[in-house]
């Protein structure tokens, strides 16, 4: 599974990650994160709004900070 966290680096892009590794460390999922932080790429999975969140290149959350429970009801949906 791979997990992209998309944002310029902020504090809410580091909080996202540092959720997202909770996340799958609770569910004993082995993702890969991926930090995405350059603008086209970026925009190019659609996303205009950051922090956003995408798991295995499908964009689930735009414009927020998911808390790890959150994150979680994501990755099982997958």
């Amino acid at each position: 599974m791979i997990i992209k966290i998309l944002g310029s680096g902020c504090k809410k892009c580091v909080a996202l990650t540092e959720n997202a590794q909770q996340a799958s460390r609770n569910l004993g999922i082995d993702a890969e994160i991926i930090k995405v932080t350059d603008v086209v790429d970026i925009a190019a999975h659609g996303v205009m709004s950051t922090p956003a969140l995408a798991i295995d290149d499908k964009v689930v959350s735009v414009g927020k900070v998911l808390t790890p429970g959150e994150v979680e009801a994501l990755l099982k949906a997958q």
